[in-house]
């Protein structure tokens, strides 16, 4: 038997669900249909890849949806289709992946990374404020580990300076904002379907919209810079081959009548996870107990969370690398997360500008991450999670 590193049988000896789940019985009927009919590639008239267009569309609460070949292409094809050019500024988070500021520079435009909120971490309206100059052209928030942005507070400053909003929706398909769908809340949603993501066909974006003049526009940057309805080998636009394909679309689609139910065995599981965190509270000599391990909170507004990620923050000093080596001898990996990116030398090399970000640097060193695959599990195995964080921490 593998002995965890404070000696001892692991808390968990199992594995934790796979990600991606097997293929239901729709998907691989479907998929078998559009290898059957030849009709593989978007431009051959196969029927699946608008269908998922016109159903993330609706799941968005838009009219006009654009597939994409990934989520990082999307958000250059928006930048690019609502009018952002080289030399704009786009305002994105410290505490992001890293093509959310990549899409920026792949569109000749100028990231501008600003620091998150403390307490939820996700793109802060004061931090956006104080960065937009006389070149912001937009802003782009993120829907982090599935979690929607305070996107009233953002939409206002976007009213106030005349930007264009672009969400970053690739971590929270699904997930609601004041009872709203997120992707439709700004000027345009992009979602991505990578292998780690709520929905995925190994690659794969999804961009949505509700005004038809930035569909149009979109669609011809995906569409190698042809007009809808134009001549085949008319390219009034310059534009690229950013499309998705229907094998593609044929894993997502029949996903969608499965993701409600993920999202509530996912969201089941982070609320046993933060129950069982309390009970690991110790006194402090003051309100009575510290947490030494918490939830990080959902933003305001949150009335549905996707729960692409759960993130823990360790409030106790502790060697965070050890912890993250412990736990996996525990049988309960965590991830580190994300570094900021301002720190990054290759975005600031690129001409990315960053502005002090204190409350991401701070994420950076005290949050850990419960994968997704981890939050299919069955909500009472979340105990486990808990047993192993203070076992570490007791040793």
């Amino acid at each position: 038997m593998t002995l965890a590193i404070h000696g001892g049988p692991p808390v968990r000896s199992t594995p934790w669900p796979p990600w991606p789940p097997p293929i239901d019985p729709a998907q691989r009927k479907l998929v078998t249909e559009v290898l059957d009919s030849g009709l593989w590639g978007a431009t051959q008239g196969g029927p699946v890849v608008a269908d998922l267009t016109a159903a993330f569309a609706s799941l968005s609460g838009v009219e006009y949806g654009v597939a994409a070949g990934n989520a990082t292409l999307g958000l250059f094809a928006a930048l690019r289709g609502l009018g952002v050019r080289p030399g704009d500024e786009v305002i994105v988070p410290a505490y992001t992946f890293v093509a959310s500021a990549t899409a920026v520079l792949l569109a000749g435009a100028v990231p501008v990374i600003v620091d998150v909120d403390p307490a939820d971490l996700h793109l802060s309206a004061p931090a956006v404020e104080a960065a937009v100059t006389g070149r912001t052209a937009a802003i782009m928030p993120v829907h982090l580990a599935g979690s929607p942005a305070d996107m009233d507070a953002l939409n206002a400053v976007a009213v106030k300076h005349g930007l264009v909003v672009v969400e970053d929706a690739a971590q929270a398909h699904g997930a609601t904002y004041r009872g709203r769908p997120i992707g439709g809340l700004g000027d345009v949603g992009v979602y991505s379907f990578q292998a780690g993501k709520a929905m995925t066909a190994g690659e794969g974006g999804m961009i949505v919209c509700r005004d038809r003049a930035a569909y149009e526009a979109i669609w011809s940057v995906c569409n190698v810079g042809r007009e809808l309805g134009g001549q085949w080998y008319g390219h009034p636009n310059v534009g690229w081959n950013l499309r998705l394909t229907e094998i593609q679309a044929a894993l997502l689609l029949p996903w969608l009548d499965r993701l409600d139910e993920e999202l509530d065995r996912r969201n089941s599981f982070c609320a046993a996870v933060e129950r069982e965190l309390a009970a690991i509270s110790t006194p402090d000599g003051q309100d009575g107990a510290t947490r030494p391990v918490s939830v990080v909170p959902r933003p305001d507004g949150t009335t549905r969370d996707s729960r692409h990620l759960l993130m823990l923050r360790v409030h106790v000093p502790f060697d965070r690398d050890f912890l993250i080596a412990a736990m996996a001898a525990e049988g309960v990996p965590l991830d580190a997360g994300y570094p900021p990116l301002g720190t990054m030398t290759a975005l600031t090399g690129a001409g990315a500008r960053a502005e002090p970000c204190p409350a991401a640097a701070e994420a950076a060193r005290d949050v850990v991450w419960v994968r997704q695959s981890m939050l299919m599990d069955d909500p009472a195995n979340a105990a486990q999670i808990a047993e192993a964080l203070a076992k570490v921490m007791a040793g």
